[in-house]
């Protein structure tokens, strides 16, 4: 719901040309305390897999660990039997931008980076995160490139804050990640979350022009950067999940739960 407050700033910034986002988008205090505790859950599990990464893990035992856990916890996977992902959570590694499924086919090698993206629905609030992983010993090339990725997050979780445009984020990413010899996908972006797995707004991690959506008190989304080392142009595999850089080269991504406050942000999982 809006506030006085914010309804009485809204129409000066309409008039400047930005997009003014929907009122259900506004989450409540008791939706945002909801979201915090499924965030919670999401963080623990990537600090779980801080712990449990290494050379010879298969994906699925990957998958297995972050299943057990959300289920302990009276949580459900929010990946499982999305629109007919078969799994609890997404293994992308080394040249896989997104969305890899997990299998027992697929074994962890001393030099992979693998970025885990875990979300949680508890009582029907979502959250979802993602963080990077180096299995064994990594190149320095390799490590550079997750380094730089996580700047590029930070960078564009601090351009949240409220009465920004959205494309403030991509603004502050793009020439970051450009100056140090990367390219950010476009095909893909963050997104609203919170009483859905997906909700506006679209977040883009790209410089793009016009003033954007209107950050506003009460929104949450995602932020997550998929920062390639080659071009940033993307293909979709056979499983038609799968997304990989098209030229082979390594991506790297990470991600946090984001809310804007009063004053600034507040990172919900992560």
């Amino acid at each position: 719901m809006l506030s006085d407050d914010i309804l009485s700033n809204i129409e000066k910034y309409r008039l400047q040309g930005y997009i003014i986002p929907h009122p259900s988008l506004i989450k409540t205090q008791e939706q945002l305390e909801g979201i915090r505790i499924s965030g919670k859950i999401t963080t623990e599990i990537l600090a779980l897999l801080d712990r449990e990464i290494h050379p010879g893990m298969t994906t699925a035992q990957i998958d297995k660990l972050v299943y057990d856990y959300t289920a302990d916890h009276g949580a459900v996977p929010a990946t499982l039997n999305y629109n007919g992902f078969p799994k609890s959570v997404c293994t992308s590694i080394n040249d896989v931008v997104c969305h890899g499924i997990p299998s027992d086919k697929t074994v962890l090698k001393p030099g992979d980076i693998i970025n885990i993206d875990v979300s949680t629905i508890l009582n029907g609030f979502f959250s979802d995160a993602s963080r990077m992983y180096l299995v064994g010993e990594v190149s320095p090339q390799a490590k550079r490139l997750v380094k730089v990725t996580k700047e590029c997050l930070e960078l564009g979780t601090r351009q949240v804050k409220p009465y920004g445009s959205i494309n403030d984020i991509g603004r502050a990413i793009e020439p970051y990640a450009n100056q140090n010899g990367y390219t950010v996908v476009r095909d893909l972006g963050g997104h609203g979350v919170g009483l859905k797995f997906h909700e506006e707004p679209h977040v883009d991690h790209f410089e793009k022009t016009g003033k954007g959506v209107l950050m506003l008190p009460g929104m949450v989304f995602t932020v997550e950067p998929m920062i390639n080392e080659g071009g940033y142009s993307v293909k979709m595999a056979h499983d038609n999940w799968t997304i990989t850089t098209r030229d082979g080269s390594l991506s790297a991504q990470w991600e946090y739960t984001i809310a804007v406050t009063e004053t600034g942000y507040e990172i919900l999982a992560g």
